[in-house]
């Protein structure tokens, strides 16, 4: 009963259930004045067709412009509407200015380091040409003297940022798409009000869509009258959230600009297994110290101004390093916004997939693909690189769960390897490429992280954390079930019928 009650005063059932009484009015309406009826058909079907127009001329992914085009003309009425709703990226004059301002600053506040990208030029020329791409359109520099930790469990991640934020002097930033109530974010909540009555400044950005089923309502103000600075980011505004399809998707912490983390790993209670909601939920983190630290912490500012405008320099938040790390290698944290018509984290993963030629590994909990990654995959294994996907064996999503499986077949017809986690729910994002070049960070193998979300990721090259990545990924091979053509024909009607049906609703789910 309680967990009745829970989901029938939740905000999102609430926001539903006004959604449907509205379109049910407006559909009442219509049929009391049928003499309108064709009036208001028409104009919607006009809608359609005008947005169907504008998708057609737009410069962008013919697939994800075929993926549009489908549901609009099968639902003429309101496809138009959808697509305004959970398509269009709508960029207001104000966010446009802030935009720019904040871009402004963070490309003033991050100039290359010529000496660290010779070396790597001298070292791996390609390499170099993807971290220049990540310069151009991330606006973050590669960087080096930085130490790198992989985390491939939730559990000591958590350990260790507890320990990390309770050493912190000056400032706290942590930005996150799900915070949770329970034990996990308890303690750091903990921490966080003793550090505020220390005089250390705290900000915090959560998603409010990600959050909503596991925050009370105005939980920003809760934290803003503990002293912490609050962001509930692009707040549910039942018929005006214009971009309530644009989530800040990414996970960052930076402690006074000398340790930082990014990962799958949210605040909440499941992702430290404490709360067994999809088996065992494996996922990713990555902590940075070092020179690097000041890329995660001028992606958190960019998007602290976007929504509270209060910085006009970026560098007082930067911490001189003098000090040497033990890391040898090079560490480039990058973001990636859907308010751009430049898909960087897409085309990071596809860059890292056309270097290969000994491997390419991929921890992804979802397999929702565009033509070309699509293309770039089967073209990898074709030519004799030894590509490996992970997706979870356990669902957390019934119709994505579907969706990612009718993928199967068609990969492994070109030699791509396909593994089910078996344990669990693998919420890892990572790629690793012949024992070189890795990424971890928050970026799934889908249309949402790839056009509709803000996202974030490290980009790694020869660091002493990526052996460690891959004998993660070597482990979880050897615990997950490998997928045959048999089994996709055993489950031909979810992988054959159902998936690709659902495909045509894919920008959608």
């Amino acid at each position: 009963m309680k967990k009745f009650f829970h989901f029938i005063f939740n905000r999102v059932f609430i926001t539903a259930l006004i959604v449907l009484i509205q379109v049910g009015f407006f559909l009442l309406e219509i049929f009391k004045w049928g003499n309108h009826y064709v009036e208001i058909a028409t104009a919607l079907k006009l809608l359609s067709i005008g947005v169907v127009l504008y998708l057609i001329w737009k410069p962008s992914n013919p697939a994800v412009k075929l993926a549009w085009i489908v549901p609009i003309m099968l639902f003429p009425l309101f496809g138009g509407i959808l697509y305004l709703a959970f398509g269009h990226v709508f960029i207001s004059r104000k966010l446009r200015k802030q935009m720019v301002m904040t871009e402004k600053l963070m490309r003033e506040s991050m100039p290359e380091n010529e000496l660290v990208v010779q070396k790597v030029e001298t070292q791996n020329p390609a390499v170099a040409n993807q971290m220049k791409y990540l310069k151009s359109y991330s606006a973050t520099p590669v960087w080096e003297n930085t130490n790198t930790v992989y985390y491939s469990d939730g559990l000591p991640y958590w350990k260790q940022l507890l320990e990390d934020l309770e050493k912190a002097e000056h400032f706290i930033f942590l930005e996150f798409f799900i915070l949770g109530e329970g034990t996990m974010w308890n303690e750091i909540l903990k921490i966080l009000e003793k550090k505020v009555q220390q005089g250390v400044e705290v900000r915090l950005i959560y998603d409010d869509i990600g959050s909503i089923f596991v925050l009370p309502k105005h939980y920003d103000q809760m934290m803003e009258e503990k002293g912490i600075k609050c962001v509930a980011f692009n707040k549910l505004v039942p018929f005006m959230a214009i971009i309530l399809n644009n989530r800040d998707h990414r996970k960052i912490v930076v402690i006074d600009g000398k340790v930082g983390y990014t990962g799958g790993i949210n605040l909440a209670d499941e992702y430290i297994n404490y709360k067994t909601v999809h088996g065992y939920w494996k996922d990713a983190g990555i902590r940075l110290e070092g020179e690097a630290v000041w890329g995660l912490t001028g992606m958190f500012l960019q998007m602290w101004n976007m929504s509270r405008d209060t910085d006009r320099d970026f560098s007082v938040y930067r911490y001189p390093f003098e000090e040497k790390q033990e890391e040898s290698g090079f560490v480039q944290p990058y973001g990636d916004t859907p308010l751009d018509d430049e898909t960087v984290g897409e085309n990071v993963y596809l860059n890292m997939i056309g270097y290969a030629q000994k491997y390419i590994y991929v921890f992804t909990p979802y397999l929702i693909m565009d033509n070309e990654m699509n293309t770039a995959l089967k073209l990898a294994a074709k030519r004799g690189v030894d590509v490996r996907i992970v997706t979870p064996g356990i669902p957390d999503k019934k119709t994505i769960y579907w969706l990612t499986q009718s993928n199967y077949q068609n990969l492994i017809e070109a030699g791509v390897k396909i593994y089910q986690y078996s344990d669990g729910f693998i919420h890892s994002k990572c790629v690793l490429c012949d024992d070189e070049i890795a990424t971890v960070g928050t970026i799934n193998f889908d249309y949402r992280s790839f056009y509709h979300h803000f996202e974030c990721g490290v980009f790694l090259y020869r660091t002493n954390s990526i052996p460690v990545i891959k004998k993660d990924m070597e482990d979880t091979f050897i615990i997950s079930e490998e997928i045959t053509l048999e089994w996709c024909k055993k489950k031909f009607v979810k992988t054959n019928v159902i998936g690709p049906l659902l495909k045509l609703f894919s920008p959608l789910l």
